[in-house]
């Protein structure tokens, strides 16, 4: 029994994954961004803290992404009128990604940006 329980737990979350990629642009895109870091930091040969740095970083933003989605998709259900207080909710986890993307998008010029020099 534990095992099915705990099969369908892993499926209900691949279940949101799969959701999130057909019906998010925007999780797409940090896919995008994340496999262009990943070739990069091979590349480069990052060190294993930074490596570390660009797994966290990645981790969070695509795991706010999906609570935001979570987030858009239950306002959504209770109401599909404009109101002050569903705008603040959506607004305010759309800012957590935006903030965790651009503290990422800072650590990944202070890991990139010196080895990018250095090749030129």
């Amino acid at each position: 029994m534990l095992k099915t329980k705990l099969a369908k737990s892993f499926r209900f979350a691949v279940n949101g994954v799969a959701y999130a990629l057909k019906s998010q642009q925007n999780f797409r895109i940090h896919l995008v961004v994340l496999a262009v870091t990943l070739v990069a930091g091979y590349f480069f040969n990052i060190s294993r803290i930074e490596w570390l740095f660009v797994t966290i970083c990645a981790m969070l933003v695509l795991i706010l992404e999906l609570v935001n989605t979570a987030i858009e998709y239950l306002c959504d259900l209770v109401t599909r009128e404009i109101h002050p207080a569903i705008k603040i909710i959506k607004d305010v986890a759309a800012a957590a990604v935006l903030l965790a993307a651009a503290g990422s998008v800072v650590i990944g010029i202070v890991i990139f940006l010196p080895k990018l020099v250095a090749l030129f």
